[in-house]
């Protein structure tokens, strides 16, 4: 980015006050931000005792060389038996920790005593295999109880996992299996998704044809589709063979709050996978608190849904780690949004009464393109509160998920956080916060970020630049696995002192924060620095138009030159484009002002998207540069961009 600091173009007026029953019952208060700032260090000690700990700690923070925290760690505990057993203990055995429901529609519940039986004969069967305290296991996984309980075996004996989404190719997996120096794969023969079976196993065995993976002592497998699978006797056993057989009673042993819970890989679109490594004791005290706060949740009569996948970040925080910790009872859902139709969220959530519903942006998008008509057919009356995670959230589709999915009443609490920070970071409170569409808004208590310029000043509220967290926190990732050196050059050699996430931001005139994505996603136009995510919401403010994706391509007058790719809604898409692009156009300017109106704008039927959801914008800009496309592999269909290429004309609609 150059010099100039991002340009803070869209103004958002609207204002959501809480609901005055939330507000009066809520968890947590306005309070907390005053004893937080009073004594951040001493509210993060207190909220490590919602935890059950067999050494309590008397050390919260350990900052004598960083960036390498230690959070808690004369403290000593289990994971697992913070998720699972101390529910138990206490007498809540009977409730329901998951309810699963499969793509097919098959469905199964699990009680907390349930789960209890299932992890302890899965961690004496990681036992058997040869698993010892600090061996990693990798876990290629589709949407399963088994993989939750994989994971919480994992962490019972003290093996740190290593999920890899079950969508990446054999090659992505043998990297991490790689890196990781995995000992046991846990995976499944396929899982459903989009009506089909769909195979995993087939790419285990491929990835273990690869070199740096011959430390891999065993393949342990679930049936979930009935699939052929081809096996190797000796390395290949059956889920049902090895821990069916096992007593369902193990006795959980306390490690370190230090001690590796888990690597997560996030998956760069170039160079190699950075392993982001957490820990225990840190990690599940702010999962856990964040989890309480910003979702309100009350353990006996919420029915709480996170519908990401366990392979990111998302689903080991707010699937697995922070609600079972919470005693919560919530819903498992193993396929997409549209399958079998268009409304199955909407049936699932009318099913089994769930108040609490936590997705992405462009999740929200693709239903908003669908019609408001299918979610109005079910009864959604049960939500209380609704969540957005992954990325920026356009402040219209913002309003129609509080007005079509939330009745026009239900608070929507905007989330920022990184597979980095390990828990939620920016947030509103719902009971506390007037909400404003399209911004995360304020730091939790206990959090401490701010935006900077070039030049590491702090910007006055109404101006954009980098966001910056400024204090330690306890879920922060410890390092880069194996890579010190790479994690002080990725994340702290930018601003000294300060973790730099990579996204750009801006303070509106309240100080409140607004999220501008990735600041490789920022555009240099005449010298001003424009956030895609801005002029991609002010597409999105248009009637005609139900998601777009924005890039900077290089223009030799202004730099770069605005391209937008947006689908159009139902009826929109058969109207004249030409004259609907031009209207576009002259919206945006109006919006934004002139420097921001679109040089080029594209209707398009899809956007490539990986299987996270987040849009490709390095892809659309090889198409609007008219470069050979990079990598496609990581995209949920890659016969998206061929699409895209077919439906392109020779050159864009701009003409200033």
């Amino acid at each position: 980015m150059s010099n100039e600091s991002l340009a803070n173009l869209l103004r958002e007026e609207r204002r959501f006050e809480p609901p005055a029953e939330l507000a009066a019952n809520a968890n947590v208060t306005a309070e907390a931000y005053e004893q937080a700032r009073a004594d951040r260090l001493g509210f993060w000690a207190e909220q490590a005792r919602r935890l059950s700990w067999s050494t309590e700690p008397t050390e919260t923070l350990d900052w004598s060389n960083p960036p390498f925290a230690k959070w808690f760690q004369d403290g000593r505990l289990n994971v697992a038996y913070n998720c699972v057993d101390r529910h138990v203990e206490a007498g809540n055995g009977d409730r329901v920790a998951i309810h699963f429901e499969g793509e097919p529609g098959d469905s199964r519940t699990l009680t907390y005593a349930e789960l209890q039986r299932e992890v302890s004969k899965a961690a004496n069967a990681l036992l058997e295999l040869g698993v010892r305290t600090g061996d990693r296991v990798a876990v290629y996984m589709p949407m399963i109880p088994e993989t939750v309980v994989a994971m919480l075996a994992c962490a019972r004996i003290g093996a740190p996992h290593s999920v890899v989404f079950g969508g990446f190719s054999a090659d992505a997996l043998a990297t991490r299996i790689n890196d990781a120096d995995a000992r046991v794969v846990i995976t499944a023969d396929g899982g459903y998704r989009k009506g089909s079976a769909s195979a995993l196993k087939p790419a285990v065995d491929e990835a273990l044809t690869r070199p740096g993976t011959e430390n891999v002592r065993n393949v342990l497998v679930v049936r979930r589709t009935g699939q052929d699978v081809e096996w190797t006797e000796g390395r290949d056993v059956w889920w049902h063979d090895v821990v069916e057989r096992q007593s369902d009673e193990h006795t959980p042993e306390a490690f370190d709050a230090e001690h590796p819970l888990f690597i997560l890989y996030t998956s760069g679109t170039t160079g190699k996978p950075k392993g982001i490594l957490h820990t225990s004791g840190g990690y599940l005290t702010q999962v856990a608190y964040t989890h309480h706060a910003v979702f309100d949740l009350k353990p006996e009569t919420d029915v709480f849904w996170c519908s990401a996948d366990v392979g990111w970040v998302t689903g080991h925080s707010y699937i697995v780690y922070g609600p079972l910790a919470n005693g919560a009872t919530e819903v498992l859902y193993e396929g997409t949004p549209d399958s079998p139709h268009k409304g199955r969220w909407w049936e699932i959530i009318q099913k089994y009464g769930v108040t609490i519903f936590y997705t992405a942006p462009t999740a929200i998008r693709a239903c908003m393109k669908w019609g408001d008509d299918i979610p109005a057919e079910f009864d959604l009356s049960s939500l209380r509160l609704l969540g957005s995670v992954g990325e920026p959230i356009n402040p219209e589709a913002w309003v129609w998920y509080r007005e079509h999915i939330g009745a026009g009443s239900t608070p929507v609490v905007d989330t920022w956080w990184q597979t980095e920070t390990g828990g939620i970071m920016i947030s509103p409170l719902p009971g506390v916060t007037a909400t404003k569409p399209g911004s995360a808004q304020v730091a939790l208590p206990g959090i401490a970020a701010t935006v900077l310029d070039d030049e590491a000043r702090e910007v006055p509220d109404g101006s954009g630049g980098y966001l910056v967290l400024t204090e330690p926190w306890p879920s922060m990732l410890r390092t880069i696995w194996g890579d010190d050196q790479r994690f002080l050059d990725t994340y702290w050699s930018r601003f000294e002192g300060r973790y730099f996430a990579g996204d750009g931001a801006k303070k509106d005139d309240d100080g409140d924060i607004w999220l501008l994505g990735r600041v490789d996603d920022v555009m240099l136009v005449s010298g001003h620095n424009i956030s895609t995510t801005e002029v991609e919401s002010a597409l999105v403010s248009h009637p005609s138009v139900a998601e777009a994706a924005v890039v900077g391509a290089t223009d030799p007058q202004t730099t770069q030159a605005i391209c937008a790719f947006v689908i159009l809604r139902g009826s929109a898409a058969e109207t004249e484009q030409d004259e609907l692009v031009t209207e576009l156009r002259n919206h945006v300017a109006k919006q934004l002002g002139p420097i921001a109106k679109p040089s080029r704008i594209l209707p398009v039927a899809e956007l490539p998207k990986t299987r996270s959801g987040k849009i490709m914008r390095r892809l659309l800009r090889d198409i609007a540069e008219n470069r050979e496309l990079g990598d496609v592999t990581t995209l949920t269909d890659s016969s998206v961009m061929e699409l895209i290429q077919k439906q392109l004309p020779a050159s864009g609609g701009g003409d200033d």
